[in-house]
């Protein structure tokens, strides 16, 4: 729980005290820094370009900033925020405002060492810039540049003090949730009829015992087997022999007769043991004891579960072997995905084993079928079954792949005894190196994705901590995905794109929208992340090229020649059948590749720019043109730059919100408009709300925009009444 607002002010008083005492700063700072900021204020434009440079050139830092955009954050406001707190250092009462900078900082996962960073580079630009100040003397020149150091480390200081507080805060309230937790579980084992012991079999001692196994045999009744005293003597042989069993990792369970501490009556009892593994090795046996009578029926003897458990070792051995080898081979990655089936409970149960057989056998043969010769099949339990890929280049695009094949084989249904069987399931995918390092990591977020795709019914998710933390409405929509291209729910949304000359329609942007038959309209950034995690990206991408297309097609046929673009997602762009795909949206709609335009973000390019250049160059042989979105967040370097086939550089719209009221937004958009036509590339602003912004960029030489200030996105019908109105005219 975070400390209250007037203790962290106090908390934050009292620290900037000591760091002021321990600084030296005093009222001769305070008045150099009255003097010259406004002298060294002026720089601030030049650092902008060098600050931004240093967020995007890093992946790290880089990552962090797309991650917090993709939970729905604007990078640019989170920038400038940045920004603009080291720019107010040079205020004389800078330091005296906000102080849990450090606190967010934790909160949105940028580690200092990147924040310190940050500000060493202020500190060189703000120390050369006193070494270039005129008419000032060498005493004087040393005065302010240890000022500005002191500066700067106060500020610093009270981050990292801000950090390790919200650390302890974290750790702390994570503490009072275990403890919460635990004495809720104690609560709970406590109210069970049954008698629970938790044994550690390295040193044979009771981890646990709820108040029945206290009952039966008493606080400190020895392990590892605490109930061995009240066993009958000839039972007790075959308890060792279980005991045995679970050591070595198999489940057990056996009839005893059993006499609780201070009772002279034996009853018969069942006595279960559960192994508990961790990379194999059994770290906890559960023994539970129950009397005959009000039990189920019998549970499976050790050798019963014997097969499950070498099984499972066979599993774990191959995930250790292809982590190893996709540790000596970097751009490889290895695949576990566990399928999770809901048929078996069809079968008729009063007829016993043989139809269960048959079914296993069946859908065994099935999945095996969609697989290569090098993965490994794998039956975990009665209706759960493992799949290992390896050795795959594109861990990703290989899971969605198979995923869907496996998917697809269990649609037929199985026919026993003359009657029709479905089956019905959900998979959980884990990649390594991406979700863990090691086989129990990888296994554990494998059945949470599982697990989350069953709830959802959205067929295989892969694993990710975005969506691990999904509310259920998020996952309820994944499954209805699957549904939403058959129900022709989808819609184009068109966005014009006019030149700076003469106002002229140069293009339109087709932009998705989900027209849900409860939700209304959902926008695009509710859905998609979902639509690559469930394997549904690839044909909502066809379907948005097809559609974009045939809409182009159509406005030729009234004379109107409008070149269309289309976004497309990262994991799109890397799939080898992009090309095929846009291919055939072109032969399908019956449209050159001149009518088309390919946008991709600067992150998609940097992820792999061989790979890029390639796509990039047969696109262009197409004659499709490729656009670089969103530019200016990403870390693009100008020698990759060159290197690519590029038609047009997009500015991103947050740069276009501050713009005409921040001098280091405008120098941004200024050096991106120089470096795209150094390139010979068109430059388009997205974003453009206001007159001033357009008068802005018209003076920057930008060469067309798109944005409210024009029209935002229109449906089909919208678009059509937009352009016979003539309703848009340029600025005078």
């Amino acid at each position: 729980m975070r400390a209250s607002r007037g203790d962290s002010s106090r908390r934050l008083h009292e620290q900037r005290k000591e760091f002021h005492y321990v600084l030296q700063l005093d009222g001769e700072d305070e008045r150099l820094l009255s003097e010259y900021q406004d002298v060294l204020g002026q720089g601030a434009a030049r650092f902008a370009e060098i600050y931004y440079d240093f967020l995007f050139d890093n992946p790290a830092t880089a990552e962090v900033l797309y991650a917090y955009e993709r939970r729905g954050g604007n990078i640019g406001d989170l920038v400038r925020a940045h920004l603009n707190r080291l720019l107010a250092l040079l205020r004389p009462e800078a330091g005296e405002g906000d102080g849990d900078i450090g606190a967010r900082h934790c909160l949105h996962g940028v580690k200092p060492v990147w924040v310190i960073g940050a500000y060493r580079l202020y500190l060189s630009h703000l120390q050369k810039l006193v070494a270039e100040l005129p008419d000032l003397d060498g005493e004087r020149r040393q005065a302010l540049q240890a000022t500005l150091a002191k500066r700067v480390f106060l500020d610093m200081g009270l981050m990292l003090q801000g950090y390790v507080d919200a650390l302890g805060e974290d750790l702390a309230a994570s503490r009072d949730a275990a403890l919460g937790q635990e004495a809720e579980l104690t609560r709970l084992l406590d109210n069970l009829p049954g008698s629970l012991w938790s044994v550690d079999p390295a040193r044979g001692s009771v981890l646990h015992a709820n108040a029945a196994a206290i009952r039966a045999c008493g606080r400190d009744a020895a392990g590892p087997l605490p109930m061995l005293a009240g066993v009958a003597e000839p039972d007790q042989s075959a308890l060792q022999a279980a005991w045995t069993h679970a050591c070595a990792g198999e489940a057990a369970a056996l009839e005893v007769d059993f006499c609780p501490r201070g009772s002279e009556t034996a009853q018969r009892c069942r006595l279960l043991l559960r192994p508990s593994l961790r990379r194999r090795k059994v770290v906890r046996v559960d023994l539970w004891l129950e009397p005959v009578e009000t039990g189920e029926a019998a549970e499976p003897t050790a050798g019963d579960s014997a097969p499950v458990m070498d099984e499972r070792s066979r599993l774990y051995d191959r995930l250790d072997q292809a982590i190893r080898a996709c540790r000596r081979e970097s751009d490889r990655q290895a695949v576990l995905m566990l399928i999770e089936l809901d048929p078996f409970e069809l079968v008729d149960p009063i007829s016993g084993g043989p139809a269960d057989e048959a079914l296993r056998r069946e859908v065994t043969l099935r999945l095996q079928g969609s697989l290569r010769e090098s993965d490994t099949l794998v039956q975990l339990g009665a209706d759960r079954f493992a799949v290992l890929m390896p050795s795959v280049e594109h861990g990703r695009l290989a899971a969605e792949r198979v995923a869907g094949k496996l998917l697809e084989c269990c649609k037929e249904p199985v026919w026993l005894d003359g009657e029709e069987h479905y089956l019905a399931g959900a998979i959980g995918v884990a990649l390594f190196p991406d979700h863990g390092a090691d086989a129990d990591t990888l296994f554990a977020r494998a059945e949470r994705a599982a697990e989350r795709a069953r709830r959802s019914d959205a067929g295989f998710l892969i694993y990710s901590p975005q969506t691990e933390n999904q509310p259920m409405p998020e996952l309820q929509l994944s499954g209805q995905l699957r549904t939403a291209l058959e129900r022709n729910e989808f819609e184009l949304h068109y966005q014009p794109k006019v030149g700076m000359l003469d106002g002229s329609l140069v293009g339109v942007e087709a932009l998705l929208r989900w027209n849900h038959p409860h939700d209304g309209v959902v926008p695009p950034s509710r859905f998609l992340h979902l639509a690559e995690q469930s394997g549904m990206m690839a044909p909502i991408t066809n379907w948005v090229l097809v559609t974009a297309l045939r809409q182009c097609r159509e406005w030729q046929a009234q004379g109107l020649r409008l070149p269309v673009s289309v976004n497309v997602s990262a994991r799109s762009f890397q799939t080898p059948r992009l090309l095929e795909r846009v291919e055939w949206a072109l032969n399908e709609a019956g449209v050159s590749g001149e009518s088309l335009e390919i946008e991709i973000t600067e992150e998609t390019l940097m992820a792999d720019l061989d790979y890029g250049a390639q796509v990039l160059t047969r696109l262009g042989d197409l004659g499709v043109r490729v656009a670089v979105d969103d530019f200016g967040t990403g870390y693009s370097s100008l020698a990759y730059l060159r290197r690519l086939p590029i038609d047009t550089l997009k500015i991103d719209k947050s740069f276009m919100q501050a713009a005409p009221d921040s001098r280091a937004d405008a120098a941004i958009v200024r050096s991106i408009i120089e470096l795209g036509h150094n390139l010979g590339c068109t430059v388009v602003a997205e974003g453009v709300e206001t007159p001033r912004a357009w008068s802005l960029l018209a003076a920057l030489g930008c060469d067309a925009v798109q944005g409210y200030h024009v029209s935002g996105p229109l449906p089909r019908a919208g678009f059509a009444d937009w352009l016979n109105a003539g309703a848009w005219s340029p600025p005078q």
